[in-house]
């Protein structure tokens, strides 16, 4: 046996034995199955995120193997040698092995206005097609139905994480919302949205002790929007996330009118403007609001799909990398229509290339690939379990089939990813080691089934709106 097979192997067998000892506990409101071992062997090209394993920004590695033990990853390199009777070896030539996609913004129960006011703006958007739906009663089993058919449908894509603003509209959706959450299998941030009303404040404790705290794949944040209309309830947003010890998000300047609202001295005059905040959109800050937020380590998400559906503007994206800010790329539900992080991609580098008729703007295109997983790890304050094929990170991962009609032929695999990449090209994909999508297939879903239940809701939706 040759010497660099030896260490390579002795790696393995140390990294396994700590990893044994120190797997996470699957305790979550269902029961889970115990994560297998998994040898993808063979990829031809890995994208680890990780300049330590790879070379360049992406951690680029050919012909690369990664192990995963116990729902972590135990090793990346080539030719491992692993002695594990019961490890399960996936066939990865010709195929891309790269970290999941991180959703830094979501709205996943807007899955059930898909389609609505596609030639509105925000100040008509939003009351035709979200506030509408506020008045009617989505119980329980409507969240769970319209909820489960959007995250399985961001789970194909290639999506392994999550963040999902929810309107929390009573407690019965919360916990139908959660329960799908939960189901899929994929790592999430709940945002719960709160108001100045002690039993939505106590609702959003009991979440958190109860249903959030036992899921380790699980988060809860707080949600509220910065508006002078709104203050009681944004500061009762900011409190309760400081009594939780849990981060804020906030939706920040998406529309032009929103200037008029002065949000940002809002924040600030609430103490909010800090590392413990999560921004979106941000389309129209001045630079000196962009220096304030980065300078105070508030987190950005970038939503251009969205932004561009609703004629909101585009985010100034380049100014806050140059002012250091945390960045990642969220699909935002309803205003969005569609859970494709390839597109999202493909228009987070389009969208500033056509602003500033520069190609050479960021975000290129490995900008692109970081945004949708280290920097939106680095969003949701994940950045030491996910983002990346590190060995002791969470094993949330995909393999992509690049050998299909709108792939295919190799050129450059790191650019086609952003261009010419599709979800149908998710062949696979793993969190906490666990497959939930093998072999281009999703496991354990019924597809008719979900969407027949979320029809259901539809119609029922229709029908009282329309009365």
């Amino acid at each position: 046996m040759q010497a660099r097979q030896v260490r390579l192997m002795l790696s393995v067998m140390v990294v396994a034995a700590l990893l044994g000892l120190s797997t996470l506990a699957q305790t979550t409101l269902q029961a889970r199955p115990k994560a297998k071992t998994f040898l993808i062997r063979d990829a031809a090209l890995a994208l680890t995120m990780d300049p330590a394993i790879g070379s360049g920004r992406l951690g680029r590695l050919e012909n690369a193997d990664v192990y995963v033990v116990g729902g972590q990853i135990a090793a990346v390199g080539q030719d491992l040698v692993v002695n594990d009777k019961d490890v399960e070896v996936i066939d990865a030539r010709g195929k891309i092995v790269m970290p999941g996609f991180v959703d830094t913004h979501n709205h996943l129960w807007q899955t059930l206005i898909r389609g609505c006011g596609t030639d509105d703006e925000i100040p008509t958007w939003l009351p035709g097609c979200v506030y509408s739906l506020a008045g009617p009663t989505l119980t329980r089993e409507d969240a769970y139905a319209i909820v489960r058919l959007g995250v399985l449908d961001a789970l194909q894509t290639g999506v392994t994480t999550v963040l999902d603003f929810s309107h929390s509209f009573n407690p019965e959706f919360v916990r139908g919302y959660i329960r799908a959450l939960d189901e899929s299998g994929l790592r999430y941030v709940y945002v719960y949205r709160v108001r100045n009303n002690p039993a939505t404040l106590e609702d959003a404790r009991t979440v958190k002790r109860e249903l959030i705290d036992p899921n380790p794949l699980a988060t809860l944040q707080i949600g509220q929007h910065p508006s002078q209309a709104l203050r009681n309830d944004l500061a009762a947003a900011v409190r309760l996330s400081n009594e939780l010890g849990v981060d804020l998000n906030v939706h920040l300047l998406e529309h032009f009118s929103d200037r008029g609202e002065r949000p940002v001295e809002l924040l600030e005059s609430l103490g909010a403007l800090n590392a413990r905040l999560v921004v979106n959109h941000v389309v129209h800050p001045t630079d000196e609001e962009i220096q304030l937020l980065a300078a105070r380590g508030v987190r950005v998400t970038h939503n251009p799909l969205s932004n561009m559906r609703l004629a909101s503007g585009v985010m100034p994206i380049e100014k806050f990398q140059q002012a250091g800010a945390k960045i990642g790329l969220g699909l935002d539900g309803g205003a969005n229509d569609t859970s494709d992080m390839f597109n999202l991609m493909r228009a987070a580098v389009g969208l500033q290339r056509a602003k500033h008729l520069d190609a050479s703007a960021y975000p290129t295109v490995e900008d692109a690939l970081w945004l949708a997983t280290m920097g939106g790890a680095e969003v949701l304050g994940m950045q030491e379990r996910i983002g990346s094929l590190t060995p002791g990170k969470q094993a949330d991962l995909l393999i992509i089939d690049p050998a299909t009609l709108n792939f295919a032929p190799r050129i450059d695999w790191v650019s086609q990813l952003v261009f010419n990449g599709q979800p149908h090209n998710v062949e696979w994909v793993f969190v906490a080691g666990r497959p939930l999508k093998a072999k281009g297939k999703l496991v354990g879903v019924n597809e008719r089934k979900v969407i027949e239940a979320a029809e259901q809701v539809a119609d029922k939706v229709r029908a009282i709106i329309t009365r």
